[in-house]
């Protein structure tokens, strides 16, 4: 009788719970959802040099936030921190760092906590292309390309993690990719390591949530093609339902999903009905809707930036 009526009890505190973040999730689904202040937070941006990681650097700096600027390419991200204080940037540090080797960032990052502090909004952005077939890509290509697009999210969160914990303050910020939610022909390396980032970014968080670490928080990009140079030449097969999308919107969204502490942003918004139907679809109306949008031949026009210089 007891176990009954413990799980009884057990039932209704469920129910009711769940009731209550469905109705929570309406309410911010028709109302705008608050926006936390970032003024004086230490946000640490990889691959900040250029593309998406420049553009959020921009952005951070002109809601007021310290920057920590990582790239390997040390031009580039010296000029992303002049572009950053002629934004507005109070206080912004530029560190040479090649994110795919664990002891070099391990060693910025005490420099880094020594000379700044604590970082307190952690955005992984740095990733690389090789846009070849799987058996047509070298073995060393293969590595480096988990090496900085999964293995430094390791690397960091081992690094920053610890300090959010002890402060009960943080947000991780993983930057997939559309192709860390579905296969795309030629991008099986690239797929791989952005399906194990959002699948690690997403582990930590429950980790986080399980040991009751409320301060922490976790956002998890995926978008689709951006127009930044890293997949040019790439295509989609219906611009109206999924565009290849312009920076200055992509970092928007980015942003605002930020500030509001949003758990998932996928763009365009097509890829959340995309997802819904990938759970229940026969595998051919996949393959046959892939086909549709020009997803299975997205990367026949691809063009290597390396090759191109």
């Amino acid at each position: 009788m007891s176990f009954n009526l413990h799980s009884s009890k057990k039932l209704l505190i469920f129910l009711g719970k769940s009731l209550f973040s469905l109705l929570e999730a309406l309410i911010f689904a028709l109302l705008p959802k608050p926006q936390k202040n970032v003024a004086g937070e230490i946000v640490l941006i990889t691959g900040a040099g250029s593309g998406i990681g420049r553009l959020l650097a921009l952005r951070f700096a002109r809601l007021g936030s310290v920057l920590v600027l990582w790239d390997i390419n040390k031009n580039g991200n010296e000029e992303t921190c002049k572009m950053a204080r002629e934004a507005g940037a109070t206080r912004v540090q530029a560190y040479t760092c090649d994110c795919s080797r664990k002891e070099e960032v391990y060693r910025v990052a005490d420099q880094v906590k020594k000379e700044v502090g604590d970082v307190s909004i952690l955005i992984n952005n740095a990733g690389i292309v090789t846009g070849k077939n799987f058996l047509d890509c070298p073995d060393a290509l293969l590595e480096k390309t988990f090496d900085v697009n999964f293995k430094s999210h390791l690397w960091t969160y081992k690094a920053f993690l610890p300090a959010m914990i002890a402060n009960d303050h943080g947000h991780l910020v993983c930057i997939s990719s559309s192709a860390g939610l579905v296969g795309v022909n030629g991008l099986a390396d690239y797929c791989a390591s952005k399906f194990a980032a959002f699948g690690f970014a997403e582990s930590v968080f429950v980790e986080t949530f399980v040991q009751k670490q409320k301060g922490i928080k976790t956002t998890i990009v995926c978008p689709f093609f951006i127009k930044t140079g890293m997949f040019e030449g790439c295509t989609t097969g219906c611009p109206s339902l999924l565009p290849i999308l312009e920076p200055e919107y992509a970092v928007g969204k980015i942003i605002d999903a930020i500030l509001q502490e949003k758990m998932y942003l996928y763009m365009p918004k097509l890829l959340y009905f995309i997802m819904f139907l990938k759970s229940f679809l026969p595998l051919k109306t996949g393959l046959l809707i892939a086909d549709y949008l020009g997803i299975l031949h997205a990367m026949n026009g691809f063009v290597d930036r390396k090759k191109k210089l």
